[in-house]
């Protein structure tokens, strides 16, 4: 499969890139550079990574070793809120170029709105619009932010995010986010896409494994389809992004073969209605530098 043969989408800036994507989240460094080769090898061109994750230089290992023009591999990572402060953003961007061993990034995202130092949120972002403009990075966004959250932002922002990457799943579509994206023209883009989250975490929605909801599994009978690859293209027919993840290469080749049919709209919408209301993840909302006192590395 080529690029060409997948669903692209088109940023707010004008910028065009792969839908379905290869995330990395999880993925222990010495198990990366094999992944990464593995969906690239797949057809994926979009590889999603971040400082907070620790493999950053795989990805951008695996990348070099692919053979693939580094014009034809979309990479996007994020600033982990570590380094959001005065003097620091600057210095974190620096680091993930440097480990991922690129002079540009495809889309570079905030990792977390930290709303209780939402000033040091906005002066990170800012430093993200410099490298916009300097050509460091071809888009902007953000990620796990709400619609509150990205209003603060424009309050002092010039740039409207391009991406936010938020989590997404039939058992949490996060319809408010979606909605506000779409009247901003920012593309939302999906992590733990088919419900992995509740899966390893789960927040009491019932049967807590997406992949085995009748609803699910009878369009996989239906479409010929693995249950993942349903929900996979429940994403892309409503418009999103989608970052599925694996190390497994059969899962890997699989959640990227969902460019050969589409579901209906009734469909869509019963897919929809399994919607908890539960997040599998944190809430960003009470996610700070106290709460959750992760750093990153940069020297």
């Amino acid at each position: 499969m080529t690029t060409t043969e997948q669903t692209l989408v088109t940023l707010n800036n004008g910028v065009q890139m792969p839908a379905l994507g290869f995330g990395v989240f999880q993925t222990a460094p010495e198990d990366t550079i094999a992944a990464v080769a593995t969906a690239l090898g797949d057809g994926y061109r979009l590889i999603d990574t971040a400082a907070a994750y620790g493999n950053e230089g795989e990805v951008g290992e695996a990348m070099r070793r692919s053979g693939i023009d580094r014009s034809e591999i979309y990479i996007e990572t994020k600033l982990w809120i570590s380094d959001y402060g005065s003097g620091k953003a600057q210095a974190g961007f620096d680091a993930s170029l440097r480990r991922l061993g690129v002079d540009y990034v495809d889309v570079y995202l905030l990792h977390q709105p930290a709303p209780a130092d939402f000033e040091d949120t906005i002066t990170a972002y800012q430093v993200a619009e410099k490298m916009l403009q300097a050509g460091k990075a071809r888009a902007i966004g953000v990620s796990n932010f709400s619609p509150d959250h990205i209003q603060r932002l424009m309050e002092a922002a010039s740039v409207v995010p391009a991406v936010n990457q938020v989590e997404l799943h039939p058992y949490f579509t996060n319809a408010t986010v979606q909605a506000a994206g779409q009247t901003l023209g920012i593309l939302t883009q999906a992590w733990s896409p088919i419900g992995g989250i509740h899966r390893y975490r789960p927040a009491g929605a019932g049967d807590a494994d997406v992949l085995k909801n009748p609803v699910i599994t009878d369009l996989a009978a239906k479409y010929g389809k693995t249950p993942a690859q349903v929900v996979l293209r429940w994403h892309l027919d409503e418009g999103r992004s989608a970052l599925p993840k694996s190390v497994i290469p059969s899962r890997i080749a699989q959640n990227i073969d969902v460019f050969d049919f589409t579901l209906e709209p009734g469909e869509l919408m019963a897919i929809d209605a399994l919607d908890t209301g539960l997040r599998g993840g944190p809430d960003p909302e009470l996610l700070s530098t106290r709460t959750f006192p992760k750093t990153v590395d940069n020297s």
